[in-house]
């Protein structure tokens, strides 16, 4: 608990003593590497690193969320349909929140606006990306019978994951770094050249070094793979309500992020001293906060309703009680099953004397022989 405490400490000291830098020297290696090229030419097409760790992370948001809808109960398939609607719309909406927030080097003095659509470049904002997918893949739920509550559930962790794998990319273009540092674990940075997507080279063609310097993409891509992993472990262990795993995403990435914002020393807009990440980190923890409980009574509301009742564990593989810890109340009108005669053999006795007599003569009279 002591270390845990003294991370945050830990991770803002630009230097180390003597003692504990030979020490961790020891474990870690002396400096993480970053690559001189991050794109490569296939004839005339371009292979960029930072494209390719944003779509091997969709793959296996997609492949996580498939799996975890199935074990709901949907469809093969049916994560994918819903993503041909989310997964454009949250390309869109991620670069036009990095746009809205950072408009100076496309639309400032000295900006291309050409620039905008250069996503290769880097620049995808997740707030943007969550906000606008969501749109898409409740477009996408509408058109496929499934509730945006669940898909959101599903997706949870694997946009979590993805994240992680989108901030490798920051890594091949160089850049989402901190301030300067001796830490074991700082990383190289080059001078780059972002149209070429390749460091920039002295007279000798080699790659000219910028510095040492906090590798915060590399801060952010573990939280994110921890979050992910507290996500999993929730819905395997906890009775949560519809919309509760999204909920817990929602509130837990900008714990983070608030953090490594704080880290970071590239160009970044500012309000009242603080960078604009940093507010809306707050604003959507907040929101998260409020989808959490607003969850919760609409589960709750549902089952007073005698709707359907909310899914429980058993969607992420373990079985559990409906999500109000118990089967629901059910009330009905009695039926002829119900009927204690039916259980003795179907036949009513009567309950008038005179009747029984009667039946009791009329047999008789039946028994006897016919002259």
């Amino acid at each position: 608990m002591t270390a845990l405490a003294a991370l945050p400490t830990l991770l803002t000291m630009p230097t180390l003593p003597t003692g504990i830098r030979g020490q961790l020297a020891a474990v870690v290696p002396a400096e993480i590497p970053s690559p001189s090229v991050g794109v490569w030419h296939l004839g005339p097409l371009p292979i960029r690193g930072y494209a390719l760790c944003i779509l091997l992370g969709i793959v296996v948001a997609v492949w996580l969320t498939q799996r975890r809808l199935a074990a709901r109960g949907h469809r093969a398939g049916v994560a994918i349909d819903i993503s041909a609607w989310a997964v454009p719309f949250g390309i869109l909406g991620g670069r036009l929140y990095h746009l809205i927030t950072t408009p100076q080097p496309y639309f400032g003095e000295g900006g291309n606006p050409w620039r905008a659509f250069a996503i290769y470049e880097g620049g995808l904002g997740i707030w943007g990306a969550i906000a606008l997918g969501a749109v898409g893949a409740l477009i996408g739920c509408r058109k496929n019978g499934v509730t945006f509550r669940d898909f959101a559930d599903a997706a949870a962790p694997g946009i979590a994951i993805a994240q992680a794998m989108g901030r490798f990319g920051n890594w091949f273009n160089n850049e989402i770094y901190g301030s300067p540092t001796d830490l074991p674990w700082k990383l190289k940075i080059y001078e780059w050249d972002s149209g070429a997507g390749r460091a920039v080279v002295d007279a000798a063609g080699n790659p000219v070094v910028k510095g040492y310097f906090q590798p915060t993409f590399l801060y952010e891509a573990l939280w994110c793979l921890v979050l992910a992993a507290v996500l999993l472990w929730l819905g395997r262990h906890r009775d949560l309500r519809p919309g509760q795993t999204f909920a817990a995403y929602v509130m837990g990435y900008p714990v983070g992020r608030i953090v490594i914002e704080n880290l970071r020393t590239d160009e970044a807009n500012r309000i009242l001293g603080q960078r604009v990440n940093t507010w809306v980190s707050l604003l959507v923890f907040a929101l998260g906060v409020w989808l959490w409980f607003r969850c919760a009574r609409l589960a709750r509301r549902e089952a007073d309703a005698g709707g359907p009742a909310p899914a429980a564990d058993t969607r992420d593989g373990v079985d559990a009680g409906p999500a109000d810890g118990g089967d629901p109340i059910r009330t009905a009108e009695p039926d002829a099953s119900d009927d204690p005669a039916d259980r003795d053999g179907g036949v009513d006795e009567p309950a008038d004397p005179s009747v029984e007599r009667s039946l009791d003569a009329a047999v008789e009279r039946s028994e006897r022989p016919r002259s």
